[in-house]
């Protein structure tokens, strides 16, 4: 991952963009936030609906000592059909080898999308180090476990076709959501998602997200740990399943989302304004209450 052409490699010999660089963009430090960690999983580089722009935003303004991407953060599954990089999503890239130059602790947790890298864990690249999954102990010392989470998505190991049937599906989704974004910022209206709307409208996908938290926390049970942090679902969240702190870190496809550790070990969810919007600062959630359902649910 250290540099996108070793993503193309793994990916089976795909065409490199331009190679990232590091000096990406002059930071506003009226609105730089440090913290001690900060996860985020499911950006889907690689893919038309990720919000590239704002997903660099939030890493120029936002420093941590350890970075985790949880998953999905190149989108294997699209590049394998097409090859689609932009300058914005060069730049998520580059901002992510900043931080290595600068001595944050990276870490990748491949999921679904990109579970290419699965062949790599427990190798360094770049200086990002590449695990399957792993415990991140908090600043209070609750002991987190953290992976992508599509294990326990039935779907993705039992009909794996349904899986990319779905994906396409939600790509088409995301598409009409650009169109409609446009339409009503000439008209000066807030962003609203489409996808997400259904989605949550839906009774089997709300359903499909109660099923997966309490899977995920209970397996976190089992292995005795305080809490988990997963992605997958595009759904952020921080809720108490039983014993077990249960968090999610949202997505870069739609609410553009990321979970972060203060040097108390409080955890937060940032909800990061999309550029188009033209408001670059940060939106936490209240305290550990669940925010508003905005992430999207992708089948795969």
């Amino acid at each position: 991952m250290a540099e996108i052409a070793w993503f193309a490699s793994a990916l089976g010999g795909l065409p490199p963009a331009r190679p990232a660089t590091r000096a990406v963009q002059t930071v506003d430090t009226a609105h730089f936030r440090r913290h001690r960690t900060i996860f985020i999983s499911d950006t889907h580089l690689g893919t038309r609906g990720c919000k590239a722009e704002a997903l660099a935003d939030f890493l120029a303004h936002n420093e941590s000592e350890t970075l985790f991407l949880v998953g999905d953060i190149v989108d294997g599954w699209q590049l394998k059909r097409r090859w689609y990089w932009t300058e914005a999503q060069n730049q998520v890239i580059g901002e992510i080898l900043r931080k290595v130059d600068q001595g944050t602790r990276v870490v990748f947790v491949p999921g679904n999308h990109d579970e290419f890298a699965r062949d790599y864990a427990g190798r360094l690249f770049g200086g990002i180090e590449i695990v399957n999954e792993t415990i991140h102990e908090t600043a209070d010392g609750k002991r987190l476990w953290v992976l992508h989470g599509d294990r326990f998505d039935g779907v993705i190991h039992y009909a794996k076709w349904l899986a990319h049937a779905g994906d396409w599906a939600y790509g088409t989704a995301l598409r009409l959501n650009d169109l409609l974004f446009q339409a009503r910022k000439r008209l000066g209206l807030p962003y609203w998602s489409l996808s997400a709307w259904l989605k949550h409208s839906v009774k089997n996908a709300v359903e499909f997200i109660s099923h997966f938290q309490t899977t995920v926390a209970t397996e976190a049970a089992k292995r005795g740990v305080d809490g988990v942090v997963c992605g997958h679902i595009h759904h952020a969240e921080i809720r108490m399943i039983g014993d077990v702190l249960y968090l999610n870190d949202g997505d870069w496809v739609e609410s553009c989302s990321a979970l972060v550790e203060d040097a108390r070990g409080h955890m937060e969810i940032l909800r990061w304004a999309d550029h188009a919007t033209g408001r670059t600062v940060a939106a936490p959630a209240a305290g550990t209450a669940a925010p508003s359902p905005q992430g999207a649910l992708i089948p795969a």
